[in-house]
């Protein structure tokens, strides 16, 4: 059952899952660089992106990655859990006005250490643009 604290680590199973979906906007992608510092041109300059691989601009992966972060804090496991890990995989660029959608599905408990372990991925359509694992430290009820 699911409280203003989130779950607690006895509400939780294998399998539960959540998602989270946002469109990359280009105020998205410069408000990220102005906040994280990250300011490398092939985020924010279209004529320098020209020269890349990539061709256009691309979003941080780590503003696709913060989107685990939404979930795993204000969804599943929720308010009060933390961070112990997590891993990213970025597998394919993000651009802007791409819709990413992030997951997470629990694939573990471990009940000793309180410790929830998820897999995590964003997509935009049918492809991985991330993946990874996160293992969050969930409150227990008492």
């Amino acid at each position: 059952m699911k409280s203003k604290h989130g779950y607690y680590f006895e509400d939780l199973s294998t399998g539960m899952s959540e998602s989270y979906t946002r469109t990359v906007s280009d105020k998205d992608i410069r408000q990220f660089a102005e906040v994280s510092g990250d300011t490398n041109p092939l985020h924010l300059d279209e004529e320098f992106a020209a020269t890349t691989r990539f061709k256009k601009r691309i979003a941080h992966g780590m503003l696709s990655g913060s989107y685990i972060s939404t979930i795993v804090g204000t969804r599943l496991p929720g308010p009060g859990c933390l961070y112990r890990s997590q891993t990213l995989k970025f597998r394919a660029p993000v651009h802007i006005d791409d819709e990413v959608t992030a997951s997470v599905t629990i694939t573990e408990l471990d009940e000793r250490r309180g410790l929830v372990t998820l897999n995590t991925v964003c997509r935009v359509g049918d492809t991985d643009v991330i993946r990874g694992e996160a293992v969050m430290l969930v409150p227990r009820r008492n």
